[in-house]
């Protein structure tokens, strides 16, 4: 008989794992595997090294051409409340005062 738990959401034992993840077969709910807990937290760096926080303030260090917009991110464009990309450390969100929506690779970035 395998070990596989019960799905928290329907209770109901049809569950296989998938990666890091279990899956209800029934409900399709999907949860963390336990004993994920001794992973390393995400830090996030910019350029320089410096950790980047969710609602930091970050400066563009060079020009970046912007898919869908004809205005480019000059060098020293100011991007505020920036918003961390889950599981990925190397992309931030926000917004310049031009441009909504933008997602950036953080060696293009530092911190201000």
């Amino acid at each position: 008989m395998s070990t596989a738990p019960a799905c928290p959401q329907c209770t109901l034992e049809n569950t296989y794992a998938d990666g890091a993840l279990w899956i209800c077969a029934d409900c399709g709910f999907e949860w963390a595997a336990e004993g994920g807990g001794d992973a390393e937290p995400l830090v996030v760096r910019d350029s320089n090294g410096n950790v980047l926080a969710a609602g930091d303030t970050v400066t563009v260090i060079k020009d970046l051409k912007v898919k869908g917009s004809s205005i480019p991110l000059k060098q020293g464009t100011v991007i505020r409340n920036i918003r961390l990309v889950e599981d990925d450390a190397e992309h931030i969100e926000g917004n310049s005062d031009k441009i909504k929506g933008l997602v950036l690779k953080t060696c293009f970035l530092r911190k201000a």
